[in-house]
């Protein structure tokens, strides 16, 4: 089965510019993550599955109070402390979109994209 967690905004300081870090910016992420497709014919109840609102939780805490310099960071992070989390996951994507990109020029965002596979 797959969980998909969409668009989630979050407001953090992160970022290789003191600016960013300072005054901070919204991101927004996606997250998805797949569990072994043999025990989802046994879920009855919240306690035989992975609750998204825990994994929401998990995803929020690292953008909105920890600090990045780098995306590749933050998304290493997220998934590291949620696959920490939930051994049931065996593989995990995060994508987290930066809209407010500080360079000269024409570019309505950027995205990293990480997974991970147990």
């Amino acid at each position: 089965m797959k969980i998909y967690l969409n668009e989630m905004v979050f407001y953090g300081h992160h970022g290789v510019h003191p600016e960013e870090r300072k005054l901070g910016q919204r991101f927004i992420v996606n997250f998805c993550y797949e569990t072994n497709s043999e025990n989802d014919k046994n879920i009855r109840h919240i306690e035989d599955t992975i609750d998204y609102t825990k994994v929401y939780a998990i995803i929020k805490d690292v953008l909105e109070n920890e600090e990045f310099m780098l995306l590749e960071n933050c998304t290493n992070k997220i998934l590291d402390s949620v696959m920490e989390n939930f051994p049931g996951i065996i593989r995990a994507v995060v994508k987290i979109k930066k809209p407010s990109v500080p360079i000269r020029g024409t570019l309505h965002s950027i995205e990293v994209e990480m997974e991970r596979n147990r």
